[in-house]
């Protein structure tokens, strides 16, 4: 093969990763969102390094789980409400949406929750903030295509870089960093195992998983060209978590010596002090604010996509008000009622943006059961089904934040 052939293939191949790019990286980027900075500032602030080893064993988790949603999409070209619907019948799918529901709901407000708290770090009261921010999510998905919300989505993203600068700036001392991703360490308390459920509720999601495979059969991906999505998932997920480590690397090197427990915005962004001096509170307020647009625009359209798969109604963002009024207007309501809820008189921003995600710990093993019950029906999958290696890895990863959820409760009622 001469070298301008080769130079073609690899360049046709990049161009297709490129077209396919998007769902994987969008799915985990919405996980270092309002909800995911608390949570990881109060685990780096409380207990330093000692939860790294979480995302380590979550990032493998959310490959494994992440990868089945796409492969699902790509193979049956459908949601993952409308399998369950089909696979498991009324009284199942009822009971899955309305955890998914349950779960998407509290982090929606949680999102608006965020908003709010970035705009008065900046000076702006969440009176006039969060009602401008559900504006500008109703109309970038209503009025916009799916293209054109796919690349402002991406570039929201880029607010995590500045976690990552600050760590260097820091430099923490690496050798306990990697000691305590690789050897656990658990804290039988209560606020110990609440923060690590959020860490988990955070990155494994209902509506990451429903989001994700119907974002892929929106595309309409063949599966002779699935690679290019599983890659996007892995490398999304590898990316979302390394982003989350750096997060709790920064606020263990800056804060926890300090003795400084984070409880709210102001708190958090004590921890960017180092990059960006006096600044540090607008640079973490715009990082919020971004990361807080990002998945509440994401959320919504999950919960949209599930509900109207399970009922059979018209849905897709390509689709015009008229055309599928149940699908935007499920996702108006979600919207609506989320910033209403942040907008109410003492409601506690921060505290309610990490404990949304431990709700959604709680909740995902629900989902879990019914994907991986999908995902190896031959009659569903044919020849796609999961290996061995991945079932193991699926139901372990299910097992660990079951069991998770179950000593959190059993220490708190002791």
């Amino acid at each position: 093969m001469t070298l301008r052939k080769r130079l073609r293939f690899l360049f046709s191949r990049l161009f297709i990763f490129l077209s396919i790019l998007g769902p994987g990286l969008i799915t985990a980027s919405g996980d270092n969102d309002a909800p995911g900075i608390a949570a990881y500032s109060m685990a780096g602030s409380k207990y330093g390094y000692s939860l790294l080893w979480v995302i380590l064993v979550i990032t493998f988790g959310e490959v494994v789980i992440q990868e089945m949603a796409a492969r699902m999409g790509v193979v049956t070209g459908k949601g993952l409400a409308d399998l369950i619907r089909e696979r498991f019948g009324v009284k199942i799918t009822f009971f899955a949406i309305l955890t998914l529901m349950g779960a998407n709901f509290g982090t929606t407000v949680a999102q608006f929750a965020g908003i709010a708290a970035g705009a008065e770090l900046l000076g702006i009261s969440r009176y006039l903030a969060v009602p401008l921010g559900a504006v500008l999510l109703w109309v970038l998905i209503v009025r916009g295509s799916y293209q054109q919300m796919e690349k402002v989505l991406l570039g929201l993203t880029l607010y995590a870089l500045a976690y990552i600068i600050t760590v260097f700036v820091v430099g923490p001392n690496w050798g306990d960093v990697l000691r305590n991703v690789v050897v656990p360490t658990v804290h039988f308390e209560t606020t110990y195992l609440l923060i690590m459920l959020a860490i988990i509720g955070t990155t494994i999601t209902p509506w990451g998983c429903v989001y994700l495979q119907a974002s892929v059969a929106d595309k309409g991906v063949d599966i002779d060209h699935y690679s290019y999505t599983r890659m996007d998932v892995v490398t999304g997920a590898t990316l979302g978590n390394i982003v989350s480590a750096f997060m709790i690397i920064c606020t263990a090197a800056t804060l926890f010596p300090r003795g400084i427990q984070v409880e709210s915005a102001e708190e958090a962004a004590l921890a960017l002090a180092p990059l960006a001096g006096e600044w540090a509170r607008y640079l973490f307020a715009l990082g919020l604010l971004g990361a807080s647009l990002l998945a509440s625009s994401v959320l919504p359209l999950s919960t949209s996509y599930a509900v109207c798969e399970a009922f059979g109604w018209e849905r897709g963002v390509d689709n015009q008000f008229n055309e599928a009024p149940m699908f935007f207007g499920l996702y108006t309501g979600m919207i609506v009622l989320g910033s209403v809820i942040v907008l109410l008189p003492r409601v506690p921003l921060f505290p309610l943006m990490w404990l949304s995600q431990s709700l959604n710990a709680i909740l995902i093993p629900i989902i879990l059961v019914l994907m991986i019950r999908l995902v190896n029906d031959r009659r569903i999958m044919r020849q796609w089904t999961n290996s061995r290696l991945g079932n193991i890895l699926a139901w372990a990863m299910t097992g660990f934040i079951a069991l998770s959820t179950v000593v959190m409760l059993g220490v708190s009622v002791r």
